[in-house]
Order: structure tokens, then C-alpha cells, then sequence
């Protein structure tokens, strides 16, 4: 049985018991009717709103879960142009390292997130910090040998 269910049946009892509305007792019975039938509405009217944002919430989490699912999920390809066994002729994540290449450590200046970058991207010259979006910017034409050599003294010194 529902709330509004319960509610009428208790009104219809009341008024069958023919309670005197003049009496304080009666006054008071009343008045807590009335009291319980507003609030009956009221608890209606916020079930109906859980009900609708529980709804928008289940619909939101496919949503999520379709983005999460093409984001995350590297196996699958549409392409008809490769077997799509470990490196997929599609894929163009810049960030997808082979295990021959080699990698260099930036730090942001700003933040301070330590990124794993490889020649390709370095090549590019600049990219955004995937941390605080920052411009990074790489010029390593001016270096000489012995920068990359102090440089290696400098960290193996810091070890």
C-alpha cells in the first residue's frame, strides 16, 4: 500500500469516527491530519525527484562508461588496415612508447610533474603538460656534449 494510500484510509477513519472538531483532542487529531497530508504530498513529490535524478544518474554512468571504454580501450581498432596485434597502424597516441626507443625525463617548471617523453616529441619542439596544461617548450640544437656530460655528473653526484 502507498503513502497516499495509507493517508486516505486514515482520513476516512477519522471521519468515521466522528470526531468533535470543538474539543481540544479533536482540535489536535485534526490538525495532525492535516499536518501528515502535507506531508504525504510532500515525500511524493521527492520520491518523484529521486526517481527522475536517479534515472539522469544511470543514463550519465553508460555515457561515462562508453567515453571510458573508447579511452581506455587500446585492443580494439576499426581499422581494415592491419592486424591490430600490439602497435596498430591507427593508433595515434604519441604517447605510446616502443621498447627500442629512448626516453627522456622533463620537468615542468611550473607544477613540477616529471613526464616521460620520446625523441618524436621532442622533435615537435613543444607540447602542453598533461598536468597544468602549460606550454613546454624543447630547443636542444644550441646544447653541446659537454652540457649532456655536466648534466650526467650533476645527477649522478645528486644519487
Amino acid at each position: 500500500m502507498k503513502l497516499t494510500e495509507k493517508m486516505s484510509y486514515l482520513q476516512g477513519l477519522i471521519q468515521g469516527l466522528d470526531i468533535d472538531s470543538t474539543s481540544k483532542e479533536g482540535k489536535a487529531l485534526l490538525a495532525m491530519t492535516d499536518v501528515m497530508n502535507e506531508m504525504v504530498v510532500y515525500i511524493e513529490d521527492l520520491q518523484s525527484q529521486v526517481d527522475e535524478l536517479t534515472e539522469l544518474c544511470d543514463i550519465l554512468d553508460e555515457d561515462l562508461g562508453a567515453v571510458e571504454e573508447d579511452l581506455y580501450n587500446e585492443d580494439d581498432c576499426d581499422c581494415d588496415d592491419c592486424d591490430c596485434d600490439d602497435d596498430c597502424c591507427c593508433d595515434d597516441d604519441d604517447f605510446d612508447f616502443s621498447d627500442d626507443d629512448e626516453l627522456y625525463e622533463v620537468t615542468c617548471p611550473t607544477c613540477g610533474d616529471t613526464i616521460l617523453l620520446d625523441e618524436s616529441i621532442i622533435d615537435e619542439g613543444s607540447m602542453n603538460c598533461p598536468n597544468c596544461d602549460e606550454l613546454l617548450e624543447f630547443d636542444y640544437n644550441e646544447l653541446t656534449i659537454e652540457d649532456f656530460e655536466n648534466e650526467a655528473e650533476e645527477s649522478s653526484e645528486e644519487e
